[in-house]
């Protein structure tokens, strides 16, 4: 399957992480071939990290790791979709969730949720 899938002219190819339980989406991030092929055979999420220029363990850093329950693909082979049991949070900045503020009417940023860590304790500045 992975032969036939449509990595980017940069060699990457989207993946979006959702909480098998909740169904919260909880990152968008990227991967690329080997990273694809490490987290389907460790069964836990690796992505090139476009920022360092190599592959890494989600949670390498923090520990906030995620176990891969189901891997699904999208219909132009180009995205794919992984559900995942979320150790303490997907976010760096210590949210369950990257996606935990909400762009209110008046163009304003809405925090939603309670962080699950101090990231200031974890990573260095």
């Amino acid at each position: 399957m992975i032969n036939k899938l449509n990595f980017g002219k940069d060699g990457l190819i989207p993946a979006i992480i959702q909480d098998h339980k909740t169904g919260k989406v909880l990152t968008l991030c990227y991967m690329d071939k080997s990273a694809l092929e490490k987290t389907l055979e460790a069964g836990r999420i690796y992505v090139f990290r476009r920022s360092k220029g190599r592959i890494m363990l989600k949670g390498e850093t923090s520990g906030c790791t995620q176990t891969v329950k189901e891997v699904f693909v999208d219909c132009a082979d180009n995205s794919l979709l992984f559900k995942v049991e979320q150790k303490k949070a997907a976010c760096h900045k210590g949210y369950f969730t990257c996606f935990f503020r909400r762009i209110k009417k008046d163009d304003c940023c809405e925090v939603t949720e309670k962080r699950v860590f101090n990231p200031d304790e974890v990573y260095k500045k």
